[in-house]
């Protein structure tokens, strides 16, 4: 049976040029989703699957990052003073429900290199990566649903989702073989394909559990599509040499990494909100009437 896996990967270090100007000065993965940062949804989603450990790749830019995730005592001390107790003891949960470990990306080389500048922490043991931009909202976290499958399975296993034909050109997709209960034996996979190349319409999401032997063959491999290190390259290299299995996640999928996304996401989100499902309906009935005016 293969090992728990303990330490998740989170690539933060990159620009959010898409949000511009709203992220010049403030890291993209720290706009409010509802009424968190988007960051935290992915770190729940990895101490809820057992993760202790959360290894945030990042730039220059991403301090807040490192601060939200930090004790702010002068804060702490202000909502004791209030009798704020549950407030007080949600921001100290924050911090103290995981260890937060911090490597920088120096240059901007890709999700490849980004995975590879945590080889100091990650090299001896299979861990999970988590893209931030992806909001995953699922029962059984998408990323225990994961290592589930590298616990009855072993090797590494990848988030599929089946995606329209006129989008393969937009992701990583496939070629599978079905292995049951939604799994698949992932035999290739093709970069951003379109509709007439696409192997397959299962496309690979932001969700991975990687082995330890990802770190040499990235770091062999050199820059590919872009000039940059693509994981694609490195998870097609160790097919053969372990399996590699993809998973239908059960789950709902949110891409926050687009305005369009992120939008959908804020409105989505709040909806299911008990407190602020009105607000957002009455705002939605207030722009109709200015509208038909």
């Amino acid at each position: 049976m293969s090992a728990s896996i303990t330490k998740c990967l989170f690539p933060v270090a990159g620009l959010g040029t898409r949000f511009l100007p709203a992220t010049k000065e403030i890291a993209k993965e720290m706009l409010p989703l509802v009424d968190r940062p988007i960051i935290e949804y992915g770190v729940d989603e990895a101490v809820g699957s057992g993760c202790r450990e959360m290894v945030m790749i990042t730039g220059r830019s991403k301090k807040a990052i490192e601060d939200h995730f930090d004790r702010s005592f002068e804060l702490e001390e202000l909502l004791k003073s209030r009798n704020k107790e549950s407030l007080y003891n949600e921001v100290v949960s924050r911090s103290t429900r995981a260890d937060f470990i911090y490597l920088r990306q120096h240059r901007p080389l890709g999700l490849g290199h980004a995975v590879l500048c945590g080889e100091p922490v990650c090299r001896n043991e299979y861990f999970g990566v988590i893209l931030p931009d992806d909001v995953m909202v699922a029962e059984t976290p998408v990323l225990s649903q994961l290592i589930e499958v590298h616990k009855a399975r072993g090797g590494c296993v990848l988030a599929l989702e089946e995606v329209p034909e006129a989008d393969t050109a937009r992701y990583g997709i496939v070629v599978a073989e079905s292995a049951g209960d939604g799994v698949f034996a992932i035999r290739d996979m093709v970069e951003k394909p379109g509709p007439e190349r696409a192997p397959s319409r299962l496309a690979i999401m932001g969700r991975y559990i990687l082995s330890p032997g990802i770190f040499p063959l990235l770091s062999a491999q050199g820059t590919g599509a872009g000039g940059e290190i693509q994981l694609t390259d490195g998870i097609r290299a160790i097919i053969g040499a372990e399996p590699v299995w993809g998973l239908l996640y059960r789950g709902r999928r949110f891409d926050c990494g687009t305005q369009v996304g992120w939008l959908d996401a804020n409105i989505s989100l709040a909806m299911e909100h008990p407190a602020l499902r009105e607000v957002v309906l009455e705002a939605v009935r207030r722009c109709g009437e200015r509208n038909s005016i």
